[in-house]
């Protein structure tokens, strides 16, 4: 795997294709806090294992991995709506934006380069948080939990985005924050690059061969020649 400083310039891309929590949008910690918060409301001890395990799945993911954790009688229906709706509450005057984001968002707008988000939440939370931080109409489409049959890891969500924008996968920048969404990426046959957040590389990731970088900013000038 290369870091940022050995990557002068990407491969060239005709579309780019981002993850939202915690690659386009800076949600992963705020999460953190509320998922610790309702654990222990419903009388269980969250632990950063099991959190670490939970970013970037889908609900049925994080379902599993919470009974696997805790047991059947993990009341998870209950834990995800309190974690919606106290999400929903701190949300309200606004969703932070990662670094370099909008930056970049605009230099492939101005080269017409088209943008899509390929997310493992669910409409609603997808459309809320985007449209929050002001990126919604920036992207030509957005693939949710709702719309494929198989979330991340799978790459059904990666090869839905570049069907929409009619883009060859092969030619499809893909650009996540979590394992999972590298796996589903690659998967994809997308050029992949992690921007971690919260997750760093495991040994697997590592063995994709993907290029990791500190941030979307480090991504824009790996991208475009600024001389």
């Amino acid at each position: 795997m290369k870091s940022h400083s050995d990557i002068l310039r990407l491969a060239p891309f005709q579309a780019v294709i981002f993850d939202m929590d915690g690659t386009l949008l800076d949600t992963e910690s705020v999460f953190k806090t509320i998922v610790f918060e309702v654990c222990t409301e419903l009388g269980f001890e969250m632990t950063d294992a099991v959190h670490m395990s939970m970013v970037g799945g889908s609900h049925e993911r994080t379902s599993q991995l919470l009974i696997e954790a805790y047991g059947v009688t993990f009341p998870y229906s209950l834990f995800d709506e309190r974690c919606r709706v106290i999400m929903r509450e701190r949300s309200h005057a606004g969703v932070p934006v990662k670094p370099g984001a909008r930056e970049f968002i605009s230099d492939l707008r101005e080269r017409g380069i088209p943008t899509a988000v390929a997310t493992s939440s669910r409409n609603p939370h997808a459309t809320h948080h985007l449209g929050a931080a002001g990126l919604l109409d920036l992207f030509e489409t957005v693939v949710t939990r709702d719309d494929v049959v198989n979330p991340k890891p799978h790459p059904e969500p990666y090869l839905t985005a570049a069907r929409r924008l009619g883009i060859d996968p092969l030619h499809c920048l893909a650009l996540e924050d979590s394992n999972a969404g590298v796996r589903a990426a690659h998967a994809a046959g997308m050029q992949t690059i992690m921007v971690p957040d919260l997750v760093y590389p495991d040994e697997a990731i590592r063995a994709l061969g993907i290029a990791v970088m500190e941030s979307l900013d480090h991504v824009r000038l790996a991208a475009f020649d600024k001389r």
